[in-house]
């Protein structure tokens, strides 16, 4: 019995998944940061989208649900808008969707985001991070799958047991 307790422990784990946190202190520095160069005449495109990434990075990273929600909406647009430019690297485009994968991930949209490190890894198929988050969220999957026919089977032996169908 105790091995069978250690198995199950073992498959849904502490919870952990070795992806950084944020917190609203970091947040609120990004977004000084950001005001301070939309302010100011003589900052460049370049140094704006780099602060801009930050800010993406700290909420996307937050524990926080809307957080990490305008994160996500944060690199949607400027996708949107640097695609509409032209201005969009190969390489700004992988590491927004990265950012944009850990916020699905937060989020638990864990399809969205195994699709987006997918696209990553099509790129750069031996990007570390992308694919230890890859398997940070399969693992999620397959734990929440587990979870799931749990509890469908415990709605059917309920059932079953309120029917009189076991005897």
């Amino acid at each position: 019995m105790n091995n069978l307790s250690h198995s199950v422990g073992s498959l849904f784990g502490s919870g952990e998944d070795h992806i950084p946190w944020s917190d609203g202190n970091i947040i609120h520095g990004c977004e000084i940061e950001v005001a301070e160069a939309m302010s100011k005449g003589e900052t460049t495109e370049k140094d704006k989208r780099e602060r801009m990434m930050r800010l993406s990075w700290a909420l996307v990273h937050s524990r926080e649900h809307q957080d990490v929600q305008r994160g996500i909406d944060m690199l949607l647009q400027a996708a949107e808008t640097s695609m509409a430019k032209n201005t969009n690297s190969l390489l700004n485009q992988q590491e927004m969707r990265y950012l944009r994968a850990v916020g699905y991930y937060r989020s638990g949209a864990y399809s969205t985001s195994r699709r987006l490190l997918d696209w990553c890894l099509e790129i750069e198929p031996e990007w570390k991070q992308a694919l230890r988050l890859k398997k940070t969220v399969e693992d999620r999957i397959v734990k929440d799958g587990f979870i799931g026919i749990g509890i469908t089977a415990g709605a059917v032996i309920a059932a079953c047991g309120d029917c009189g169908c076991l005897g």
